[in-house]
């Protein structure tokens, strides 16, 4: 659980949460999911058709199978392949800042774009993507830029059957759909950790998924 009697970074959730929150609501341009246990939005085609085939193919040069803070990939929890895009990439520099440009948060606070690609059977089972501050990886992870804040998820190919991004404890799945952003903040409104952001990517059926993913944190992250 994430309550606990002090919570690091409370006060930079907060405030990061609520400048997003009002630059998103006052975009025409984004859709807030209907929900009152998390903050969801998406962005429809915010990458071309060529974008999406450009960072395919990156990813595929750079994929490796993915790694967890606290888990082996043997376990089985997480199968999918990924890795970091090249950050000089022009492309990738590019859509980078547009990410940074939407949400309003300072690029320096934002991790290396991921790039993440799922073969038939692969998954990645439900987990939140804050940290958990009473493990070990925490004392590192404080001290890259803190707390994860906003996640910024765009999906850049139709998978032939599943893949769906499943919102467990708000009961939605999200198709994927080729240039959609997706968009959620980790924090409740008071700057807690919020686990009603718990999301699995469900297995891929047929076909393949990529995506890409970019975290910020409540600080500079290094």
């Amino acid at each position: 659980m994430a309550t606990t009697e002090l919570i690091p970074d409370k006060d930079a959730l907060r405030r990061v949460g609520e400048t997003v929150r009002k630059r998103l609501l006052a975009n025409p341009g984004v859709y807030k999911v209907p929900t009152d246990k998390a903050e969801i939005f998406a962005v429809g085609d915010f990458l071309t058709v060529s974008e999406c085939q450009r960072l395919m193919r990156m990813i595929d040069t750079v994929a490796r199978p993915s790694t967890l803070f606290d888990e082996e990939y043997g376990s089985g929890f997480r199968t999918s392949y990924s890795g970091d895009l090249n950050v000089y990439d022009p492309l990738v520099k590019a859509v980078g800042r547009r990410i940074d440009d939407l949400l309003g948060i300072n690029g320096i606070c934002g991790e290396s774009i991921q790039g993440q690609r799922y073969f038939p059977g692969q998954e990645f089972k439900a987990h939140n993507d804050w940290f958990y501050t009473t493990e070990d990886y925490w004392k590192a992870e404080r001290k890259r830029g803190g707390q994860r804040s906003w996640t910024a998820m765009a999906f850049l190919n139709k998978v032939d059957k599943g893949g769906e991004t499943h919102f467990v404890e708000v009961g939605a799945k999200i198709e994927p759909k080729p240039g959609v952003l997706l968009i959620w903040n980790n924090a409740l409104p008071d700057g807690t950790p919020n686990d009603n952001t718990l999301h699995a990517g469900t297995p891929v059926i047929e076909g393949v998924k990529y995506v890409l993913t970019k975290w910020y944190r409540t600080r500079r992250w290094k």
